[in-house]
């Protein structure tokens, strides 16, 4: 570890806890590390911090990704106005309930899929055993913050980059990732770049794999199968839906906040830039910032700042950890709060109350150098586990 710590932007430093910022600080002084950045809705994770960008020297950290390899948001617009919420909202409940599956649940009725049949699966030996699981779990969704959401999308003004007129829409958003494959490739390959290193106590978690080593080729391609996939996993979702609903979408905006990207310098050096729990905000790049089951996502295009290394954060941000909001916050609590703002919650825990994030519209606030705001989805009925 270098002794010496690299300076890096911190958004909405007033916001983040003590641990997180000292998790960055350990990953700014890796050997690897050129440079980084902190996003306003930054916490405690697992090596990195969820809402931390790092740029490296020709390696990648699995940890540095995360676990839910290429989690991302994927937002479906429609033609049909907000009414249809709630002239037909015992069906689309119904819809939802029937066309989406979280946790342990599996759909039995999918053909099969293009990437059932990826190269990467028998050229490389690990992956072998993770067909089986990658296959039962194909179109569904994860645990915890994963959702399927049907609400309404406004658009105050007209964008040549989203490309919606000024109006507001009937729409579905979801959340979720590369699921057990994504998990099981992260503890694999850091596991390997552990026993390479030799790194002990917290350090460990930051174990890297060179990208032209044997180990780290390996998991770059794992890593692009798992964004791949999380990408088929919404794309079904949203196909599923939208055949029950009977309608086509205007309009799909999606984005990964769980991956690793590969930029090449003027001098054919290779930077890799991780980004946790953080969303790619380069200069007209369009994503996704959620907020909670009770406020608004907000549909953004970058600015493609160069401090933040072209990142925004990936939504909220908990200010509570998962165990801690279900010991505080209470089931009737979490309740009449939704019925006061007008939300229904399918499934759902206390660990995901909306009082156990940050507030939405204070993160915003802390990335307008980042983004800019081109419209908002605000959900209606929510879908978790």
């Amino acid at each position: 570890m270098n002794q010496k710590r690299y300076d890096f932007k911190i958004y909405g430093e007033e916001s983040i806890d003590t641990e997180t910022l000292q998790q960055m600080e350990r990953a700014m002084k890796l050997p690897i590390t050129v440079g980084g950045a902190l996003m306003a809705d930054a916490h405690v994770g697992y090596g990195l911090p969820i809402g931390g960008v790092l740029a490296a020297y020709n390696a990648v950290i699995p940890y540095g990704v995360g676990m839910d390899i290429g989690c991302r948001m994927c937002l479906s617009v429609y033609p049909s106005p907000p009414s249809k919420i709630e002239k037909e909202r015992e069906k689309i409940r119904k819809i939802l309930l029937s066309e989406t599956r979280f946790g342990h649940s599996v759909f039995h009725d999918l053909e099969n899929h293009e990437l059932l049949e990826r190269k990467e699966f028998s050229d490389i030996k690990f992956l072998k055993s993770l067909h089986g699981k990658f296959a039962e779990q194909l179109g569904t969704s994860g645990h915890g913050n994963h959702f399927v959401d049907v609400g309404y999308v406004v658009i105050s003004r007209y964008s040549d980059k989203i490309k919606l007129d000024p109006g507001e829409y009937f729409a579905v958003l979801s959340h979720s990732g590369s699921r057990n494959f994504g998990a099981e490739v992260c503890r694999h390959y850091t596991g390997i770049a552990r026993q390479k290193l030799n790194l002990k106590g917290a350090a460990a978690q930051l174990a890297w794999l060179e990208l032209d080593s044997e180990e780290g080729q390996e998991y770059w391609a794992a890593m692009l199968l798992a964004g791949d996939y999380s990408h088929a996993n919404h794309r079904i979702i949203h196909r599923r839906l939208s055949d029950a609903f009977g309608e086509e979408p205007l309009i799909i905006i999606e984005n990964h906040h769980n991956f690793a990207w590969r930029e090449e310098l003027g001098t054919g050096e290779i930077l890799v830039i991780h980004r946790k729990g953080a969303t790619p905000a380069g200069k007209d790049d369009t994503g996704i910032i959620p907020g909670t089951m009770a406020s608004p996502a907000f549909i953004v295009i970058g600015k493609g700042n160069e401090e933040s290394f072209n990142s925004a954060s990936h939504g909220a941000g908990r200010l509570m950890s998962r165990n801690q909001a279900k010991k505080s916050i209470s089931e009737t609590e979490m309740k009449e709060y939704l019925r006061k703002v007008g939300v229904e919650l399918i499934g759902g825990g206390t660990e995901e109350s909306p009082s156990a994030y940050k507030n939405i519209f204070d993160v915003m606030e802390y990335q307008k150098d980042l983004v800019e705001i081109a419209g908002y989805f605000y959900p209606k009925i929510v879908r978790m586990e």
